[in-house]
C-alpha cells in the first residue's frame, strides 16, 4: 500500500539532522515527506522520499546533513517542487520498498559498527587504527587507559603525536608487517604488532596492537633458551660458529615456511595442512619460481613422516640415460662406469620419508611408465638387479607445465597424470598477490643480511612502490635474487629507488585491446624479460667471482641450466 505525504502536527526534521535520520523518520511514521526547519524553527524546505532516493542513487554519504541534500536536490533536480505538489505526490510501493531497504541496511551497518566498537573496547590488548596518512581513526578504551588520554584527544591526530616511538606510520608507507617488535612507551619495553591494511593492491592504513604483558615473559623464555643453548654447546664442543648462529635462529618448518597473508596464499596454506595429514600423492602446479619445493617441504614437515628423509629430484636436470639409475639405483657392474658395489636410488633413499619429483612434466615417456609402476606397487628394482625392494615413500610431484594439455597431445601418460593428480595445489604467481611482496622482501632481506653478516637494509617508500608494481615474471626466485643483488651492490643501509636494477623501473605496457598492437607489445615484453634475465645472470657471475657453480646456486637454478643460458645470452 502506497504511503502518502500526510502532514503530521509537530512532526519536523531539523536541517542539521542526517540522511540516515530522515530515512528512519519517514519509515517509522509511514509518511512520504516531512518539513525541514532551521535552528529558529522556520521551514526551509521539504524532505521527500524521492529526494532521499535521488541522494542515495548518487551515493551521497548518509551522514550528510539534510540541509545539504535539500540544496543539492534543488540545484540539480530543480524540477522537483518541495511545496504543495510534493505534499500531494504519492510514492509507489517500489520506492517505499527501496526506502525501507535502505533503512534496514543503515540499521545493520549501525549494529555492526556498534558490535565492532564493543569488541575493541572489550579487548585486553590496546588497539589503534590509522589511515593512509598515519592519522588515528580508531583507538580502543584499553589503549586510552594505558596512555592516560581520552579517545577524543587521540582521534584525528597523527599517531606520532599520541604514541611515542611508534612506527605505525612507517608500516603504512612500507606495507611491511612488523610482528613481535619491542617498543618503549613511557620507558617500559612493550611487545607490539603493526599490520598494514590493504585494499585494491594499496595500503590504506594499519592496525597497531599493544601487548600489555610487556617483555618480561619474553625475557624469561629467552633466558631459558640461552641455558639450553649453553648446555648443548657443552655437549658438542666441536660445533662451529656457523652452527651456533643457526641454532640461535632456527629455520621455520611446516607451513611457517610460506610467507604471505594474501587470500590466495592463505588458501594454499590450508591445503598444505590438509594434505600433510594423509599420505596421498600431491601434485603442485605453478609458474617457475613460485616456491613449489618450499611447499613440498612444508607438506613433508607437517606430516607423519616428518622425521624421515626428504629427497628431491629435478627430472629436467638429469639426462634421460641416467634418470632410471638415479631414481631406482643400480647393481655392481650394471653398466660401464657404474660405481663399485652399486648405488641405492632416490626411492630407496626416501624410504619412510618423502620423494619430491620436481619438473615431472619433463620426464621422458619411457620413464613415466616405470614411475607409475613404482607408485602402484610400492616396489622398485635396481638397474641390473633381479629382485624388487619394497619402499614406503610419500610422493610429491611438481611442474610448471600444463599436464592436461600434454596428456591430450600424448606427451604425458594419462594414467600417471591421474595417479599424481590426487591432491592438487596451485601456487599463484607473485603478480597476483602483490600485498605479500613487502613481507617477502623484508623476510629475505633480514635472512640474507644475517647470513652474510651485514647490517640490515631498509626500503624507502618510493623503492617499495616500484618493487610492488613490478610484475616479477621470475616470481619469488627472482625476488630473492634481487634482494641478494641489492645487499651486494648497495653501500648504505637505505635502498632508494635509484639503487634498484634498471629493468625494475621500466614502464610495463598494458595489454592493448587493439589487435594490431598485440605483436608489438608481445615482442617488447619478451625483450624486457630477455634483458632482465641476462642482467641477473651477469650480476650473479660477478657476485660469485666467475664461479659458475656458485652463480647457479645464487640464481636458484641447476648448473646445466646456467650453461644453457650463458650460451643463449653470449656471456
Amino acid at each position: 500500500m502506497a504511503m502518502t505525504a500526510v502532514r503530521r502536527i509537530g512532526l519536523t526534521l531539523s536541517g542539521s539532522q542526517t540522511m540516515h535520520e530522515a530515512i528512519q523518520l519517514l519509515a517509522e511514521h509511514g509518511i512520504a515527506a516531512v518539513d525541514v526547519v532551521d535552528e529558529h524553527g522556520r521551514t526551509i524546505g521539504r524532505c521527500t522520499q524521492r529526494m532521499l532516493l535521488w541522494a542515495a542513487a548518487r551515493e551521497m554519504d548518509r551522514t550528510t546533513p539534510i540541509r545539504n541534500v535539500l540544496a543539492a536536490f534543488s540545484s540539480e533536480a530543480g524540477r522537483e517542487d518541495s511545496g504543495a505538489e510534493t505534499m500531494n505526490m504519492e510514492v509507489d510501493s517500489a520506492a517505499a520498498a527501496e526506502l525501507e531497504r535502505l533503512r534496514h541496511e543503515l540499521e545493520e551497518a549501525h549494529r555492526l559498527a556498534e558490535t565492532m566498537k564493543t569488541v575493541l573496547d572489550a579487548a585486553y590488548e590496546g588497539v589503534v587504527v590509522v589511515d593512509g596518512n598515519g592519522v588515528i581513526r580508531e583507538i580502543n578504551r584499553a589503549y586510552c587507559q594505558f596512555l592516560g588520554i581520552r579517545r577524543e584527544e587521540a582521534i584525528g591526530k597523527h599517531v606520532t603525536e599520541v604514541i611515542e616511538n611508534t612506527r605505525l606510520h612507517i608500516c603504512v608507507q612500507s606495507g611491511i608487517p612488523e610482528r613481535g617488535y619491542i617498543q618503549k612507551i613511557y620507558g617500559q619495553p612493550m611487545v607490539v604488532h603493526r599490520i598494514p591494511i590493504w585494499r585494491d593492491g594499496k595500503v590504506i592504513g594499519a592496525i597497531g596492537m599493544l601487548i600489555f604483558q610487556g617483555v618480561s615473559e619474553v625475557y624469561e623464555i629467552f633466558r631459558r633458551l640461552q641455558e639450553l643453548s649453553r648446555e648443548a654447546s657443552r655437549k658438542e664442543s666441536k660445533e662451529d660458529e656457523e652452527s651456533k648462529r643457526k641454532a640461535a635462529a632456527p629455520a621455520a618448518v611446516g607451513v611457517e615456511r610460506i610467507i604471505g597473508r594474501h587470500p590466495a596464499i592463505a588458501a594454499v596454506k590450508q591445503m598444505i595442512r590438509r594434505a600433510a595429514r594423509v599420505p596421498s600423492t600431491v601434485l603442485i602446479t605453478g609458474e617457475s619460481g613460485t616456491g613449489k619445493e618450499v611447499v613440498a617441504r612444508a607438506i613433508h614437515e607437517g606430516g607423519p613422516h616428518a622425521d624421515g628423509p626428504f629427497v628431491s629430484v629435478n627430472c629436467a636436470a638429469i639426462p634421460e640415460s641416467l634418470l632410471e639409475a638415479e631414481l631406482f639405483g643400480y647393481e655392481d657392474g650394471a653398466f660401464t662406469g657404474a660405481k663399485k658395489g652399486g648405488k641405492p636410488g632416490k626411492f630407496q633413499l626416501a624410504h619412510r620419508g618423502t620423494l619430491f619429483l620436481d619438473e615431472i612434466g619433463d620426464m621422458p615417456l619411457a620413464m613415466q611408465a616405470k614411475i607409475l609402476r613404482a607408485l602402484e606397487e610400492k616396489k622398485v628394482e635396481k638397474v641390473g638387479g633381479v629382485s624388487e625392494t619394497e619402499v614406503d615413500v610419500r610422493i610429491i610431484a611438481a611442474t610448471n607445465k600444463p599436464l592436461e594439455d600434454m596428456v591430450r597431445e600424448g606427451t604425458f601418460r594419462e594414467d600417471l597424470f591421474y595417479r599424481l593428480n590426487i591432491i592438487r595445489i596451485h601456487l599463484p604467481p607473485l603478480r597476483e598477490r602483490k600485498t605479500d611482496i613487502p613481507a617477502l622482501l623484508a623476510h629475505h632481506m633480514e635472512r640474507m643480511c644475517r647470513q652474510f653478516g651485514v647490517a640490515l637494509k631498509s626500503f624507502t617508500k618510493e623503492a617499495m612502490e616500484v618493487l610492488v608494481d613490478y610484475s616479477w615474471p621470475g616470481n619469488i626466485r627472482e625476488l630473492v635474487n634481487v634482494v641478494e643483488w641489492l645487499i651486494s651492490m648497495v653501500e648504505g643501509d637505505v635502498i632508494e629507488r635509484e639503487h634498484l636494477p634498471a629493468y625494475l623501473s621500466t614502464v610495463q605496457p598494458a595489454v592493448s585491446a587493439l589487435p594490431d598492437q598485440g605483436v608489438r607489445i608481445a615482442d617488447l615484453w619478451k625483450e624486457m624479460v630477455y634483458q632482465s634475465e641476462r642482467e641477473r645472470i651477469a650480476a650473479a657471475l660477478v657476485a660469485a667471482g666467475g664461479n659458475k657453480a656458485e652463480a647457479a646456486r645464487r640464481l636458484g637454478i641447476h648448473r646445466s641450466t646456467l650453461y644453457e643460458k650463458l650460451k643463449k645470452y653470449g656471456l
